[in-house]
């Protein structure tokens, strides 16, 4: 039976756990709560930093661990450890930049746990298809600052992930295919107008299965939560991948199960078919 092999359910936040306001519904905290008592491991998988994970989100019973920048950072919520990390050196991003810059595009970098974004750029978020609620979020959990190269060069410091949001998606695949020729980049997105760039190595899939290990969890006592091209990699690791019915053909093709949409509760009504109501 499903409910008795499920050790660790991860779990993307947008479009995913979170709905269209980015919130968590009553529903999918009542069944991840009861997940939580069960003593299953409940951990946030996000291209968000630590910081830019609510509160609402870290203060579900069994959130104990996070995944953040797309995988490129393992953190224990409640010592602030960072338990795996894969990281650019500061030249390796401004290499990455240099290429983006050619292009008619915003990008900002990701520094101990924040974003950092040229202030030009976010004067004029909805050039790139920032709007609403989303342009709220962006601004809260960015630092501006005059130049995000000279700031990544001054600094010196490992940068967690880099974000590219399109003024002319025309250019998305020829951008993509530059920055990957890179040879020591992972490229994905997470909605259609943008790019998220991080680390060899760093994938939502490959930090899933090292939380796991770490925790003494086989892969086959996992279960994953997606929606979008940055969930690929979780969706095909976890024991049991689950595409939400508001995920791409692209994913839904490599799922094991496919749910309801975010805005249904998809996550409250997969645990309860596939967990919860097998217990009774």
């Amino acid at each position: 039976m499903i409910k008795n092999r499920i050790k660790l359910i991860a779990f993307d936040l947008d479009g995913t756990l979170l709905n269209e306001n980015k919130k968590v519904s009553i529903e999918n905290r009542r069944v991840l709560e009861e997940c939580g008592q069960m003593g299953i491991q409940l951990v946030p998988c996000t291209g968000r930093t630590i910081q830019g994970i609510p509160e609402e989100v870290l203060g579900i019973p069994g959130v104990h661990y996070a995944i953040t920048v797309n995988g490129g950072k393992i953190v224990d919520k409640t010592t602030g450890e960072v338990i795996e990390s894969r990281m650019f050196s500061p030249e390796q991003a401004v290499n990455v930049i240099d290429i983006a810059k050619e292009y008619p595009v915003m990008y900002d970098a990701y520094i101990n746990g924040r974003g950092i974004s040229d202030r030009s750029f976010l004067k004029h978020l909805e050039d790139y298809g920032i709007t609403g609620v989303l342009a709220d979020f962006v601004r809260s959990v960015r630092d501006p600052v005059e130049n995000v190269r000279e700031y990544v060069v001054r600094e010196k410091k490992p940068v967690e992930k880099l974000n590219i949001f399109f003024r002319d998606l025309s250019c998305r695949e020829e951008l993509r295919t530059r920055i990957r020729s890179l040879g020591y980049t992972v490229v994905s997105s997470s909605t259609d107008f943008n790019l998220e760039i991080n680390a060899e190595g760093a994938t939502k899939g490959d930090a899933i299965l090292s939380l796991a290990s770490y925790l003494g969890i086989s892969p086959d006592e996992t279960m994953a939560f997606g929606d979008g091209e940055n969930d690929i990699t979780m969706i095909e690791k976890a024991g049991i991948g689950i595409a939400m019915g508001n995920a791409g053909e692209f994913l839904k093709v490599r799922a094991d199960y496919i749910t309801l949409t975010n805005e249904e509760n998809g996550i409250a009504d997969a645990v309860r078919h596939l967990i919860l109501e097998q217990k009774q």
